[in-house]
């Protein structure tokens, strides 16, 4: 068998400033979740991959780095701006929207890293596997 690092795969790359980033990045993450056969939560993923990329469109400075990395039971997203104002959490809500609450619900940790010209937003997510219970007639 295989080790998980051999079974990692990633995407590096700059999107561009706009409202479309979010969709590329989905379609991404998308390839590489499929590509390395995660096993969890594929819209978990994509979920919080959307609400990153927002909050760096949103109140982040420069064109968004997406990172995303990922072996058949973690994912690892980060969402780099130049920006060197850090997000904060806020009451989630309509007004406020639901950004960093729902990254933090669905992730198993996350934070934020100086960058190399700004700060990065990571989370981290794991699949959740249960075992296999054997069928009564092989027990």
């Amino acid at each position: 068998m295989e080790s998980e690092e051999a079974e990692r795969y990633q995407v590096n790359t700059d999107l561009p400033e706009e409202m479309g980033s979010i969709t590329v990045a989905r379609r991404l993450a998308g390839t590489v979740l499929s590509e390395c056969g995660y096993q969890g939560r594929h819209e978990d993923v994509l979920l919080v991959v959307s609400e990153l990329v927002t909050n760096a469109l949103v109140h982040g400075d420069g064109p968004p780095a997406f990172r995303v990395s990922a072996s058949t039971s973690r994912v690892r997203v980060e969402v780099g701006d130049t920006g060197v104002a850090l997000p904060e959490t806020r009451e989630p809500g309509p007004m406020s929207g639901w950004g960093l609450h729902v990254v933090r619900l669905l992730s198993t940790g996350w934070g934020i890293s100086p960058g190399e010209s700004g700060k990065v937003v990571w989370c981290e997510l794991a699949a959740r596997l249960t075992p296999v219970q054997a069928s009564p007639s092989e027990a």
